[in-house]
């Protein structure tokens, strides 16, 4: 693949096409609803389309991995791109899985063994109060890759850690993550309920806020 200049260009807000910096399908269906529901005229690629490979993710946070997997993608590509960094965080676990999330159970994206090995890791401590947890998501949007002031923003969605699996929508741990106030896991919301209350769109939420404000610079 042969790598376009990053040389920052002073019409970004006119390419009608921006990187994912993920190959998560369930992301990308989630970006895609998010975008479509702010009316933005953007059409949103994954880097795998693009035949991008992963960036190593060798930050030690959510925002730096997020700013890693921008930068990445919109070298290989010459356009904006944006990355998503998120994760659950457990407090009794010291906020593991943290930025492993994906990884927990040593293989990149199986939810099935993420969650085995969070429950497994749970039962040490389930007893009549629930278990805290809450899933942050950090995204971050750069104009090219060498953007010196990223957009960034954040999102945190608190709850619950459930002994079991419920519900069949949305990926990773969100059939173990169960919202009190609605008496629902993350995996029984309909995906539109789901953007309106989770921390990938509440994060989506202030990045169109930031948004707004550059474009109208």
């Amino acid at each position: 693949m042969t790598t376009t200049s990053s040389t920052p260009t002073p019409d970004w807000q006119q390419h009608k096409s921006w990187v994912l910096a993920s190959n998560n399908k369930g992301k990308l269906a989630e970006f895609k609803r998010l975008f479509q529901q702010a009316n933005l005229d953007i059409d949103i690629v994954p880097q795998g389309s693009l035949d991008i490979e992963d960036a190593i993710e060798d930050g030690l946070s959510f925002v730096e991995n997020a700013i890693i997997k921008a930068r990445h993608a919109s070298r290989q590509s010459g356009l904006p791109a944006i990355a998503d960094d998120s994760g659950l965080c457990v407090p009794v676990l010291n906020n593991a899985p943290g930025i492993y999330s994906a990884r927990y159970a040593g293989e990149h994206g199986n939810d099935d063994k993420n969650n085995q090995k969070l429950l497994a890791d749970l039962l040490p401590y389930r007893g009549e109060q629930p278990i805290k947890g809450y899933f942050v998501c950090v995204l971050a949007l750069v104009r090219h890759a060498d953007d010196p002031l990223p957009i960034v923003a954040q999102g945190l969605w608190q709850g619950e850690i459930l002994p079991e699996a419920k519900g069949e929508h949305g990926f990773g741990y969100d059939p173990l993550f169960w919202i009190p106030e609605l008496q629902q896991s993350s995996a029984q919301l309909e995906p539109m309920r789901k953007n309106e209350l989770s921390h990938r769109g509440l994060a989506m939420q202030s990045l169109l806020q930031q948004l707004s404000s550059v474009m109208a610079n």
